[in-house]
């Protein structure tokens, strides 16, 4: 099977050689973990190591916002636009309606190799928000109310829209990475503690903070088609080349 290179060795290396051709790949992490910075990096090194355009789709960072996070790494996201390489497109989850439609729409566009959406989260608390105007939505909510003894309503509206959002994105030619947040206590993957068993790939990623020092750790906790690197593995943040992944420094630690 064909693979799409992130262009960050170490992860390549713990891949086997990269994500897996059209793979829909969730990175689950807290805050400050790097996600964004990962997804910024994918698409860059898509378009400058290999010519792959790049579409990042945002719920949460203005166009603005990304290119001064994406200047602090030396990387200059405008030249790439004006390249047709890249392209950054923001929704505002507050005030607009029919995401999918938008991104379906973006992506047959611009018609890109890599695609990035960013944040699911966000993108799953509007949908929610938005089917509630939906006389559909409404009728789901009245039949699992009456089904089941204690209303679970949210989270069955949330997988049907995820599963609509996955069957949009598998329309596309492309190989996607998503995001979502991952709260300490939750007991899944992602936000939602869908999305880790709809998407092909899961890769987890951990900071912690200890008397000023930083540790970070990534793990690859799925990945269809391919096998991978099962262990936790050591990364960095730094000014001018992003993420960089110790693939050769993992280890078989249990973490929580």
């Amino acid at each position: 099977m064909d693979r799409v290179k992130t262009g960050i060795e170490g992860l390549d290396k713990a891949l086997n050689g990269g994500i897996p051709y059209r793979n829909v790949v969730l990175v689950s992490g807290g805050a400050g973990t790097g996600k964004s910075t990962l997804c910024l990096q994918y698409l860059v090194n898509g378009a400058k190591l290999y010519g792959e355009k790049g579409l990042y789709i945002s719920t949460e960072q203005s166009r603005e916002e990304l290119l001064k996070a994406a200047e602090g790494f030396g990387w200059d996201l405008e030249e790439l636009e004006r390249q047709k390489l890249l392209r950054i497109a923001y929704f505002d989850v507050v005030g607009t309606d029919h995401f999918l439609e938008k991104i379906y729409k973006q992506y047959t566009d611009f018609n890109p190799r890599r695609v990035v959406l960013d944040s699911l989260t966000t993108f799953t608390d509007s949908l929610l928000v938005s089917s509630a105007r939906d006389d559909t939505a409404f009728s789901m909510v009245q039949v699992a109310e009456t089904v089941s003894p204690i209303p679970k309503t949210e989270k069955i509206v949330a997988k049907t829209l995820l599963y609509q959002l996955m069957k949009k994105l598998r329309l596309f030619d492309a190989t996607i990475i998503l995001t979502s947040e991952l709260l300490e206590e939750s007991k899944g993957l992602s936000a939602d503690e869908i999305s880790e068993f709809i998407c092909d790939g899961v890769i987890e990623m951990h900071y912690l903070g200890i008397s000023g020092a930083d540790s970070r750790t990534l793990r690859v906790r799925k990945m269809r088609y391919c096998n991978h690197n099962k262990s936790y593995i050591p990364y960095e943040m730094t000014s001018q080349k992003g993420i960089i992944v110790h693939e050769e420094e993992s280890m078989d630690v249990l973490m929580k």
